[in-house]
């Protein structure tokens, strides 16, 4: 199995501080100004975020009955010219190896192979995506090999709600799931049965239709521990599990909210949307009334910024501690100024009142009043003022062990999608015509479902672009035969159908409000589900699609290979 991955700016501003270095360093030599100009075509030829070149031989162990039972992966990875990144991409895929399903026992190895090409670095889903389609694609080969229907051998398969937590052989842990009424969603959204009808009716007048499924998952809110987990203790010098999310909160005199952001630039990802939506969340105000500050480069609190799909439960959670200090400190206020005890007092409507007399109610208003202007109504040895700084660190980390034969829980959020797509292939030309396409995902608690589904929308583009076009290709000497967006074909608005979204959610246990991450969001699914909705429209051929992009050349040369 061979897929071919590119990226753009999803993963590449993670490591843009290259650029800076490189124009500091000029310029100290020279001892003038120096400016770093990259424009696209550069950054296209250069970046990180292309030519992984990956080969996949997976195996898997599966009784009569269609139950999984072992799975074996053996990895020849391209890293390009150097090793720095290029771990990621498979400590990804080992934090979800073994997909939905209850899998007991794997085997993965890795070779790494260096190349005069650039190095591998991260693009939406970081080596989970290949991860997931190599599982997925062995999952349909299963499936076609004892005569099951894609759905129900996965349906068979799934890892039980009363299973969780789960631990997963490599050692993550999966925090919830409840994966079966997902795929219920998905195929009852999709009209699964009708599909095959028609489907049927359209390959009786000769039409080449195919229908894939995939069920798969997406890890998120990484763990610093991956970066190192790798190497023998004695070559890591400082074993760092902290990935933290510092945040600043201030009320007001007049009771006005600030939230201020410490590594979180408008990347596409609404840090500041999410921002003001869990800050109106903890005060009962509208998101509207937020004020919502990045801060500075220099000083501040630590942050990790995006990646990883784990800014959302990150802010959560830093916004959380920090809304809980400040709302203590206003109960603090409001029981001395009403001179009740403070477990008589509720939060109700964005204040502070004695349990069922909602006349008494102090807002917070009302309190950061008395916090700023009325020394004398606070409380002896309170300060003045209403502000709180909270960091938030990882919600769940578990330490590799020194044989490494358990690589510790690092990406414990963990997500689950269905997709399902249905397409037309035009034997003759080869190309791949999308009829349908449905995606039902549980990223635990939503916080902002419209945000979420652009997050599903946008990843289902780039998997569609992954499967079908996008593929960066090189000469026998090493050099790059694509040098611009006429050759490296990305996805247009005709290209990518309408999808049709769904939801479920099953809270995560272990972090605030129960919210997962979902930002690499149907990038982890199309691929798959586009191989295999081509293998079943092909199927006439034996045509089965095992490298990626499945682009129309491609596909006329299996059909003619099997001819």
């Amino acid at each position: 199995l061979k897929p071919y991955i590119s990226g753009g700016s999803f993963g590449s501003k993670q490591f843009c501080w290259r650029t800076t270095v490189t124009a500091a360093m000029m310029s100290k030599i020279t001892g003038r100004p120096v400016k770093y100009v990259e424009d696209r075509l550069d950054h296209q030829l250069n970046g990180d975020q292309h030519g992984s070149d990956r080969y996949y031989d997976v195996e898997l162990a599966v009784m009569r009955d269609g139950t999984f039972r072992s799975l074996k992966i053996d990895c020849i990875d391209d890293y390009g010219a150097y090793i720095q990144f290029g771990v990621g991409s498979h400590g990804n895929a080992l934090a979800q190896v073994t997909g939905p399903y209850r899998i007991t026992s794997t085997e993965y190895r890795v070779r790494a192979v260096l190349t005069n090409k650039t190095q591998q670095g991260a693009y939406r889903g970081f080596g989970a995506d290949a991860g997931n389609w190599a599982l997925e694609r062995i999952v349909d080969k299963a499936a076609a090999e004892l005569g099951m229907d894609p759905a129900d051998i996965r349906r068979h398969n799934l890892i039980p709600p009363d299973a969780f937590p789960y631990h997963i052989p490599s050692g993550n842990m999966y925090d919830s799931g409840n994966y079966e009424p997902v795929l219920d969603h998905a195929l009852a959204r999709f009209d699964y049965a009708g599909w095959r009808e028609k489907q049927a009716a359209m390959r009786a007048e000769g039409r080449k239709v195919g229908i894939g499924v995939v069920t798969a998952n997406e890890r998120s809110v990484y763990g610093a521990t991956e970066f190192w987990f790798w190497f023998d203790d004695k070559d890591v010098p400082v074993k760092t599990t902290s990935t933290p999310e510092g945040v600043s909160l201030t009320v007001d005199t007049v009771g006005s909210l600030t939230v201020t952001l410490y590594s979180t630039p408008f990347w596409g990802n609404s840090s500041d949307t999410v921002a003001a939506m869990l800050v109106a969340e903890e005060f009962d105000v509208d998101p509207a009334d937020v004020t919502v500050v990045h801060h500075g480069t220099k000083g501040g609190l630590p942050a990790a910024g995006p990646g990883g799909s784990r800014l959302t439960v990150m802010l959560a959670g830093a916004v959380t501690g920090a809304s809980k200090k400040i709302k203590d400190k206003m109960l603090r206020i409001a029981a001395h100024d009403m001179e009740v005890d403070e477990a008589d007092l509720e939060w109700v409507d964005g204040g502070y009142q004695v349990r069922g007399a909602e006349d008494s109610r102090r807002s917070t208003a009302d309190l950061a009043m008395l916090a700023y202007l009325v020394k004398t109504a606070l409380p002896e040895g309170e300060e003045s003022g209403l502000a709180a700084n909270f960091v938030y660190d990882h919600p769940h980390l578990t330490m590799p062990k020194p044989d490494r034969s358990d690589l510790g829980s690092f990406y414990p959020c963990v997500g689950h999608a269905c997709h399902l797509v249905a397409v037309e292939v035009d034997p003759e030309t080869g190309a791949v015509d999308i009829l349908d396409y449905v995606a039902v995902h549980d990223s635990g608690t939503l916080v902002n479902p419209r945000s979420y589904d652009g997050q599903i929308v946008g990843g289902t583009a780039q998997g569609i672009g992954t499967a079908l076009s996008e593929e960066m290709t090189y000469d026998a000497g090493g050099n790059p035969q694509v040098g611009t967006f006429w050759d490296y074909l990305i996805p247009t608005a005709l290209d990518v159908p309408e999808v049709n979204f769904g939801h479920e959610q099953t809270p995560s246990p272990i972090t605030a409000h129960g919210i997962k991450g979902g930002g690499e969001a149907g990038r982890l699914m199309a691929p798959g589900a586009l191989s295999a909705a081509i293998d079943d429209a092909l199927r006439d051929h034996d045509v089965r699609v095992t490298e990626l992009p499945a682009t129309p050349e491609r596909i006329v040369g299996w059909i003619q290979e099997e001819a």
